[in-house]
Order: C-alpha cells, then structure tokens, then sequence
C-alpha cells in the first residue's frame, strides 16, 4: 500500500468514526458538499464519496462551489477538475464582492460579512437542489483554534459543533472531518494535486491573524505534548459542568449536575 492509500485509509476511518459518533449521514440524506478549491474541500468530497459506495446507507452527494465574485477567483480550475472526477456539481455565481463593497460599514469585519454571504448563498443553492444537509470542510485544527479564540478573545467557552441546525432552520450542518488533523489534510491534497484555487480577497491575510496566533501557539505546544490536540477535540466533547462557573447552572448555592 503506498503513502497515499495508507494515508486517505485513515482520513476514512476518522471521517467514519465521526459519522458514527454524531450520526451525521442517515438513510435518505441528499448533502450539499461546500467546495471552495482548497485542500479541506476536496479532501472532504473525496472521502465521501468512497463512504458512499460502501456506506450501510444510502445517501447522494453534491458539490456547490460558491463564486463570491472577486476578481481574479479561479472558478474554472475548480469546475474542471469536478468534470474531470465526473463528480456531481454546481457552480453558483453571486455578487456578494459588490454587495460587500457597497454596504460594508466601517469597522466592521470583511471576513465575517463574506462569510455570512457565502453561507447564506450555500443555503439558498442547497434548498434549490433538494438536500437536506450541508457537509462543512472545517477540521480538527478549526475546533480546537475556535476553542483557543474563543476563551483568549471573547471570554466565553465554545467551539464548533460536528451537527447542528442551520439558522435557516431547514438544513442540518454537519462537519465530518472534526477527528481529521490538517497536517494530514495538507500530505494527502499534495499526494492527490489537488488543484487549489486561492483566496483572491482583498483582504486576505489580515482577517485571521489572530486564529494564525492560535496555530502556532497549538503547534509550540504540540512539541512537548504530541497528543495535545487529539486531547483537546476530546475535551470539547467531554465537559464537566460542575466545574465551571456558568452562574445558570447554579441555584442557591449548589451547582446542578
């Protein structure tokens, strides 16, 4: 077995495992897979659609690259290589570049307002072709990074969920790459040349200093602690209320187990 097989085996696994843990695909499901041309994406759609073949349920998959209309975004390398692969697809072409360019008010994050665009106009294209879910490429380094974020920058102790219901109230979000670290992501899109589209935002590199501050500080401390992240996935799944100091867990006095 070769590197690459070895590794997209284990990929499976994790992704199984994880499927098996939050039931995150159930017979029936038609999943709207997000594909931006990056190396989380495709890794994602891949290994699905190898469960699927094997999988005890039945279930379909769709591709929906979201075209936020940068100029310079290289839409055609990601819809060939979906040709190419013969995967089902959509090219969904919006004008969010202009609508973010237009109302964005001062101070407020570009980041932030793209990304609610995006997943708004992925919500829209996955109710147009019928799916029930919606399967995110965020993954193991994401939860723990959000968790680190979280507690240094806004005081509070949370992450990201592997399931959950999308605000729109129609979909289920699921996250199947939760358990996946991204160094392995990064190996096997390099082993599979995937061929990545980058970011053309204007202001890429700006918006995620800080989440790029969080990486380097898991990675330091992954030197002396090899486990640490497998640790911490671990840890958001297993929270101990009555050792925290969430005062609606308390009622005169005595935390509420």
């Amino acid at each position: 077995m070769t590197t690459a097989e070895k590794l997209f085996q284990h990929i499976k696994r994790q992704v199984g495992k994880a499927i098996g843990d939050f039931g995150l695909i159930e017979e029936g499901d038609r999943i709207a897979v997000g594909i931006s041309g990056g190396k989380d994406s495709y890794t994602l759609f891949h290994i699905l659609e190898a469960l699927k073949k094997k999988a005890p349920v039945t279930f379909e998959l769709i591709a929906i690259n979201i075209d936020s209309g940068f100029p310079g975004y290289q839409k055609e390398l990601i819809e060939n290589y979906l040709q190419q692969q013969n995967f089902n697809y959509v090219m969904a072409k919006t004008d969010s570049y202009r609508v973010i360019e237009e109302k964005l008010r001062p101070g407020s994050s570009y980041c932030a307002f793209c990304a609610r665009l995006r997943r708004g106009a992925l919500y829209v294209q996955a109710t147009k072709h019928h799916c029930n879910k919606i399967a995110l490429g965020h993954h193991l380094d994401d939860f723990i990074e959000t968790l680190l974020l979280n507690q240094f920058y806004s005081g509070t102790l949370a992450a990201m969920s592997a399931k959950y219901l999308a605000n729109n109230g129609k979909h289920i979000v699921i996250r199947p790459l939760v358990y996946v670290e991204e160094t392995k992501i990064q190996k096997f899109s390099c082993l599979q040349k995937f061929p990545i589209a980058h970011c053309v935002c204007p202001v890429v590199g700006q918006g995620d200093q800080k989440r790029q501050q969080m990486k380097q500080l898991v990675k330091q401390l992954a030197r002396d602690i090899p486990e640490i992240r497998n640790s911490m996935i671990s840890a958001i799944g297993n929270v101990q209320h009555h050792y925290l100091l969430d005062q609606k867990l308390t009622t005169a006095g005595r935390t509420v187990k």
